[in-house]
């Protein structure tokens, strides 16, 4: 049995999930989100936890039974908390620095690169500039 597909997904306070034949809908704090999953996975909520299982030890089910935990835990993370992912420059006279909300990098370029961040994306740089958050 897939490691990743028999963990069960603990769904924090203040998200909602359920449903609807094989169509999943995720709500919280940060927004919602729907997916629909495949048709021979089994989606069970029971109290605070969402569990998958698959009907067979088919190739296909073993692979689809991973993805759709996997898909369902990425879900119940972003309406809940949103992903933050930590980047490092590194070199000599790298450096990264705001320009109100855009990024501004100096990168061994004879010029400096300016980033505008996309909708419902923002960047955060240390007071030493070697570390952005976005």
């Amino acid at each position: 049995m897939s490691r990743i597909g028999r963990m069960p997904i603990v769904v924090p306070a203040g998200v909602q999930v359920t449903r609807d034949g094989n169509t999943v809908t995720v709500k919280g704090p940060r927004g919602e989100l729907t997916r629909q999953f495949a048709p021979k996975m089994t989606v069970t909520i029971e109290g605070n936890q969402v569990a998958v299982s698959r009907p067979d030890d088919a190739r296909d089910s073993r692979a689809l039974h991973g993805l759709t935990r996997a898909l369902l835990a990425n879900m119940v993370t972003g309406v809940s908390t949103g992903f933050v992912k930590r980047l490092v420059v590194d070199g000599v006279g790298f450096r990264a620095d705001m320009n109100d909300k855009d990024l501004v990098l100096q990168v061994g370029f004879s010029h400096s690169v300016t980033m505008h961040p996309p909708e419902g994306i923002r960047f955060e740089v240390d007071r030493t500039g070697r570390f952005i958050t976005v």
